[in-house]
């Protein structure tokens, strides 16, 4: 029997499938921040998913990085993550939030003219998503002891919201180079404080963020996400292994509902090395079909499997793969676009396919 239509335990939840739908942001929120009625069409379509993770949501004003990303601090934000919940819940499926503060990676006509924030004062690479376009990124503003308190504490507040709306659990992003990982990196923290030099003092943030977000939620419906070398949004790391194996360390025995690992190019198999350290449910992503994804169940190499533009373009992906029936391919050009339908909400089910 295929594994990956077996159930399988993620935190406080068993769920029916070992397909999880990676959390993609697509830039569908209107200019506040607030889902709208595709947003809750686009996830109730994938909730045949064993988890369903959201695209990345900033938890306060500040973390915003994108235009067209949602947020989870307004009270017509939660209301409307609220009708995503009841829908995708009314076809049985589970959903957790992602929230995303990307730090650094903004831009002040995303912030209302305020300065993006970061453990230091480097100025990434690259550009900035903003409404007039791409724009280069600027040099961040560092933060001050008594604002890190106040992100993290933006963070409690965002998870106590998404379950109050109804979110089986959150996800902690601490990949992609956004504001975790920007703390957990050597390239992006030079702080001389408790949350820099030493990789004790870099993991802290993560840390306490996690234990902010588990004070909320509770352990069994908090997840963190992280990738190892994956150097997007130009974050570098002196010693990734050395990094990345202390934090998973800290995080076994806490409980937590899972750790989602995504790789691409690493040079080391970071899931070899991972793996062993974590004592809960390990979901991994990265490029996976579904041929890779049953040999990564079988092999032991994880106990869930994350799937993006193959759940972007097919929302019914587990009976695509029960049937070994041909997939949707997705549409680039629409991945990220203004609030429309096309590539997001049109993408035809198996049924819908086969009548056409």
């Amino acid at each position: 029997m295929s594994q990956l239509f077996t159930p399988v335990r993620i935190g406080r939840h068993l769920a029916p499938n070992r397909l999880v739908m990676a959390p993609m942001t697509r830039s569908r929120a209107d200019a506040d921040g607030v889902p709208g009625d595709m947003t809750v069409t686009y996830y109730a379509q994938r909730a045949s998913a064993g988890l369903i993770i959201t695209e990345g949501v900033f938890p306060s004003a500040i973390g915003k990085g994108y235009v067209n990303t949602p947020g989870m601090e307004t009270e017509a934000q939660v209301a409307g993550w609220q009708k995503v919940t009841e829908a995708v819940h009314a076809r049985g499926g589970r959903i957790f939030m992602q929230l995303m503060h990307c730090g650094r990676i903004s831009h002040p006509s995303l912030l209302n003219g305020a300065t993006p924030v970061a453990p230091s004062p480097i100025k990434p690479e690259g550009q900035a998503w903003t409404p007039a376009g791409q724009v280069d990124f600027v040099t961040p503003r560092e933060l001050s002891l008594a604002e890190i308190a106040g992100v993290i504490d933006g963070y409690r507040q965002a998870t106590r919201r998404a379950i109050d709306a109804g979110f089986d659990g959150v996800e902690l992003h601490a990949a992609s180079g956004y504001l975790p990982e920007q703390f957990l990196s050597s390239g992006t923290n030079h702080r001389q404080d408790q949350y820099g030099g030493s990789v004790e003092g870099r993991a802290r943030f993560v840390l306490e963020v996690l234990a902010a977000m588990v004070a909320e939620a509770g352990a069994d419906r908090v997840g963190i996400k992280i990738s190892p070398e994956m150097n997007f949004n130009s974050i570098t790391d002196a010693a990734p292994q050395q990094t990345y194996s202390y934090l998973v360390d800290k995080l076994r025995g806490q409980g937590l509902a899972y750790l989602h690992v995504t790789l691409f190019s690493a040079a080391v198999d970071y899931h070899a090395l991972l793996r062993p350290r974590f004592d809960g449910t390990y979901l991994i992503g990265g490029g996976l079909t579904q041929d890779s994804a049953e040999a990564a169940l079988t092999g032991g190499k994880a106990d869930a499997t994350v799937f993006g533009n193959a759940f972007l373009a097919n929302p019914d992906l587990p009976e695509r793969f029960r049937q070994g029936a041909a997939l949707n391919a997705p549409d680039r050009n629409t991945f990220f676009a203004p609030p429309t339908a096309k590539g997001y909400i049109d993408y035809p089910a198996l049924a819908e396919a086969k009548a056409a």
